[in-house]
């Protein structure tokens, strides 16, 4: 089964085909660094980084972009709060979540791009609407992008333009020439970080920023646009309309929008104050615990999170290791021991299968405890460890082979230290790696 994914744009599962034969080009909206990422943060972040591993066990080359939002009326509001410089608070937020995303063991993005970093091509991308008339400058010196001139605005949210400001962000002004138009520059206002422009001292829009680091970082065009299903509307839909009209190609051929995590039935977020941290979470389990929570839902759908989702991910990845512990018993063979290659090779060819599927997680997931039985009722039968566990130690090897390739140095030590853990012991020489049983 070829991959199949999951498009927003046209509501309908499509065959996965690149703009670039074997390369994908992939940016997620990364977080708004105004405050502690919280969990819903994370879920995003490991969504896509199952869409991103996949991607290349498959053989892509991904350039993946995840940016920070570091220049926004969030974190400009934060600093009159608390009395701090804006560009202080959004570096040190910037740093712990790229520390946290460590700690999740999730890869590093390509490029982690902030806004107050592309104040050039953003200064760029706005002039370009204005020439080509989707925008105009007020007195004032904002600049608003002219929702009219594009006639397929709607085309990702299927809402119309009479419908578009019902309960969504966009900010009201006297100047504007249509109440839906919305802005891609601010004039400077006291106390707020400015930048110089053609149209005077300002600062960057909300959704300016993502089109112009997704352009100048991986071009006019990309493969995959990803981020949280409460970004459709407004704010992926105002790039789509803005990259469109100043390119005059289509943007991004797959939007994929993970469902949000919910916390007692509400969207997890900091407006409401209804907050588990990263920290929180890290401080009182294993990363693994809350990446098999995300693993076993639908990435679509929203998730609830609670205590007893907790327990089910700490049970579920403790039975998931139980492959890895070594045999008490004598080796020996019988049907158990013959019925776990083929397992092996019926488990490989689901968990495929299912992660073909639209990145179904929680099948591929399915797969993989069908093998953990197998391996375990071989090893009830007296088998070996290093026989039942050979063929997902030498996958796990192939992995580590790869990111050692890639120059992943950190999380090739990562899996060769949790091998060791486990009673397997990886050496590594000139000709290649080997292990054995410790």
């Amino acid at each position: 089964m070829a991959l199949v994914v999951y498009n927003t744009l046209t509501h309908e599962k499509e065959p996965f085909v690149t703009i670039e034969p074997g390369k994908v080009r992939m940016y997620v909206c990364g977080p708004t660094v105004y405050d502690e990422a919280h969990v819903g943060h994370a879920m995003s972040s490991i969504v896509f980084d199952f869409v991103r591993r996949y991607l290349e066990h498959q053989g892509y080359q991904v350039r993946h972009v995840m940016n920070f939002t570091d220049v926004d009326d969030k974190i400009i509001a934060r600093a009159a709060q608390i009395g701090e410089d804006p560009s202080a608070i959004a570096r040190r937020y910037v740093e712990q979540y790229q520390e946290q995303l460590s700690r999740l063991n999730v890869l590093q993005p390509t490029v982690f791009p902030r806004v107050s970093q592309t104040i050039p091509e953003i200064v760029r991308m706005v002039a370009g609407l204005v020439e080509s008339d989707h925008a105009y400058i007020t007195a004032s010196g904002d600049v608003y992008f002219r929702v009219r001139t594009d006639p397929d605005y709607g085309k990702l949210s299927r809402r119309k333009l009479a419908d578009a400001l019902a309960g969504t962000r966009v900010a009201s002004s006297e100047e504007k020439l249509e109440e839906e138009d919305f802005a891609l520059w601010k004039a400077a206002r006291p106390g707020e970080p400015s930048w110089d422009s053609p149209w005077g001292r300002g600062r960057p829009g909300w959704h300016i920023e993502c089109s112009a680091m997704s352009l100048h970082y991986l071009g006019d065009q990309i493969d995959i646009h990803g981020g949280g299903n409460d970004l459709v509307f407004p704010h992926h839909e105002n790039e789509i309309a803005q990259t469109e009209c100043f390119t005059g190609k289509p943007f991004a051929r797959y939007w994929m929008h993970n469902g949000m995590l919910q916390l007692k039935g509400e969207k997890m977020s900091k407006s409401l104050g209804n907050l588990v941290t990263i920290d929180e979470l890290l401080a009182a389990h294993d990363a693994d615990v809350f990446r098999m929570i995300v693993a076993g839902s639908q990435y679509r759908k929203p998730l609830a999170f609670d205590a007893d989702v907790l327990v089910d991910g700490e049970r579920a990845l403790a039975r998931l290791r139980t492959a890895l512990r070594p045999a008490t018993g004598p080796v020996t063979t019988g049907p158990a021991v013959d019925a776990l290659a083929g397992q092996v090779r019926q488990s490989r060819i689901a968990f495929e299968a299912a992660m073909d599927d639209d990145f179904n997680t929680a099948g591929a997931l399915a797969a993989l405890f069908d093998l953990v039985r197998a391996i375990n009722t071989a090893r009830d039968a007296g088998v070996a460890a290093g026989q039942s566990i050979a063929p997902f130690v030498e996958l796990l090897l192939t992995v580590r082979l790869e990111l050692r390739k890639a120059q992943q140095w950190a999380l090739a030590d990562k899996i060769r230290d949790e091998l060791k853990v486990l009673g397997v012991v990886v050496k590594d020489t000139a000709q290649g790696s080997s292990w054995r049983m410790d």
